[in-house]
């Protein structure tokens, strides 16, 4: 008599490990996001750098509700544009940069720049702001940061660096560093102090009395 024996069962696969999979995964799509991130990254302008102005920036609208670029904030300027950045209106440290360049504004433009501060608060925001606090220039609105990522003051996500840029008519990158309240400040008054006769109308050994 033939004695059956039952076949072995085939034995079960090993499980796939699927936390390591999906971590491979994962690390693929940010090799591929960083490259494509890194392809369509702006070149920050540097000082010394000239600018191409057409379109520099985009569109920006002005507390007011104007829209503008910085092209033409620079052609209605005596000799160029001062751009101070703070990450939202009405804050302490806001506010404090905002007055710093309200109490040194006359001799801070006597040399034919124009300031303007800049940030992604909306026109009522901006509007409240540079009432409260008795502005005597605009606030410009990029909610969409395309200025300030264009000149290297973008936090991300979503967020603003405190800084300040300036440019002349020619589109010439003067200053361009991020900093606190007094340090933007004082940038722009040692660029003004730095200012060549030759370029203004005002004695720069005046200036520097003055200030």
């Amino acid at each position: 008599m033939v004695e059956l024996r039952k076949r072995k069962a085939a034995p079960h696969p090993a499980p796939v490990n699927k936390r390591r999979t999906r971590t491979k995964a994962l690390n693929s799509t940010s090799k591929a996001t960083g490259i494509k991130n890194t392809a369509t990254m702006e070149i920050i302008p540097k000082v010394g750098d000239i600018v191409n102005l057409d379109g520099f920036g985009g569109d920006l609208e002005t507390n007011d509700g104007t829209i503008t670029t910085l092209k033409n904030l620079l052609d209605d300027s005596g000799s160029g544009v001062v751009l101070f950045t703070y990450p939202k209106a009405s804050t302490p440290g806001c506010t404090k940069q905002a007055c710093l360049f309200r109490d040194g504004y006359d001799k801070l433009t006597s040399t034919g720049l124009s300031i303007y501060g800049l940030s992604v608060d909306s026109p009522k925001a901006n509007s409240t702001f540079k009432t409260k606090q008795s502005l005597p220039y605009p606030l410009l609105c990029d909610t969409a940061s395309t200025l300030i990522g264009a000149i290297g003051l973008k936090k991300l996500p979503r967020g603003t660096t405190r800084g300040v840029f300036v440019i002349d008519k020619t589109g010439k990158v003067l200053v361009s560093q991020p900093g606190g309240p007094d340090a933007t400040v004082e940038a722009v008054r040692q660029l003004v102090i730095s200012t060549p006769e030759d370029d203004n109308t005002v004695n720069t050994q005046t200036k520097m009395k003055e200030f």
